[in-house]
């Protein structure tokens, strides 16, 4: 960890191999937009004129819920202006991408494109990086959480992921609501407000029956899929004083067709790299980072990231590693230490 380097002096080094044009909007992105748009309406129009038995109803909401996360990657693809430049167009369009999710446009740019991508896995300025032990320490509940044995924790962690990402954008709102000017902020409260207006004036349109299938459900399918990428986008990696991306992000692989209905959003490594980049053209960046430092870049399958997620605590020690308080545990993290292949630990000297 002592050879970081920013994102910007890895960004000068493999920009000159890309191919003319990478960095202009592809709008063409826009026609799964529309695609995911047409399923969501056609699935709560079916939801809310139909008196089916519930259980038919079901299919739908999976569908509905893989929709959501769907317009969700192209949301964070949109707010990136690599689908559109216009402002107001690029605001609109990610608005509509974000509904299902309730996040506002202005929110997003400032805790994600801003905060997120400036200050990753810094311990203070990420707003989502993961705690040390020292800032645990503070916390009553977080400390009596960690004196539950680790596959507890890890059981009911796995489980709070079908809310995560509603949960912590909500969390957003209220940490950077007074970081906007005064005259923005109705704005960004408006951006807030309007989805879940519209959502729990769907309630008393159609009942909650109906309800549970053409949004609770499809949300909580939504923050699953959607929080199964954003926990292994840096969860396994260390804490770190330099934005670096090979040493704080992991590219996860997904089957091929995933990666096309999810717009690439595995390639999480590449994205840190270049966030003004369209997704479509980072398996490029990827195969040039593989050929320039290799032995730097993490990259593994999904489900195997996740079992790491699983056998690992989510606190950290010394940046570099992480621990499990009650127990005295220590395990690496990825480049120092970490064998996702066999799991273990060491226990911490007294």
């Amino acid at each position: 960890m002592e050879d970081l380097h920013s994102y910007g002096w890895y960004a000068k080094r493999v920009a000159k191999y890309m191919p003319k044009g990478v960095f202009k909007p592809v709008p063409v992105r826009l026609w799964g937009g529309l695609a995911y748009l047409s399923i969501v309406i056609a699935g709560l129009l079916i939801i809310s004129l139909t008196n089916w038995h519930p259980l038919f109803y079901l299919p739908i909401a999976l569908i509905l819920g893989a929709s959501f996360a769907g317009m969700g990657f192209l949301g964070h693809e949109i707010l990136h202006g690599t689908v559109v430049k216009k402002p107001w167009i690029r605001d609109l369009l990610g608005a509509i991408a974000f509904w299902p999710l309730s996040t506002g446009p202005k929110l997003w740019r400032k805790w994600h494109n801003l905060n997120h991508h400036i200050h990753t896995q810094h311990e203070e300025n990420d707003p989502d990086s993961w705690p040390t032990l020292e800032r645990l320490s503070k916390s009553k509940f977080f400390r009596w959480i960690y004196k539950l044995p680790l596959v507890v924790r890890s059981f009911f962690a796995f489980s709070s992921l079908a809310i995560q990402f509603t949960a912590h954008s909500l969390k957003m709102f209220f940490a950077y609501i007074k970081d906007f000017k005064p005259k923005k902020q109705p704005e960004v409260c408006l951006q807030m407000i309007l989805p879940w207006t519209s959502w729990i004036g769907l309630l008393f349109l159609i009942g909650w029956e109906k309800w549970l299938f053409a949004f609770f459900i499809p949300l909580l399918v939504a923050n699953l899929i959607v929080m199964g990428y954003i926990s292994t986008n840096h969860r396994l990696n260390p804490l770190v004083p330099v934005n670096d991306p090979l040493a704080n992000s992991l590219t996860v692989t997904v089957p091929k067709w995933v990666d096309y209905i999810h717009f690439n959003f595995s390639h999480h490594t590449e994205h840190h790299l270049f966030p003004g980049m369209s997704s479509k053209h980072y398996p490029l960046v990827k195969e040039k980072i593989k050929t320039l430092w290799p032995e730097r870049y993490h990259e593994m399958p999904m489900s195997k990231a996740l079992l790491a997620l699983w056998k690992t605590p989510r606190v950290y020690f010394d940046n570099r590693e992480l621990i499990d308080p009650n127990q005295g545990h220590l395990y690496g993290s990825l480049g120092n230490g970490l064998n996702v292949e066999k799991v273990d630990y060491k226990k911490m000297k007294q």
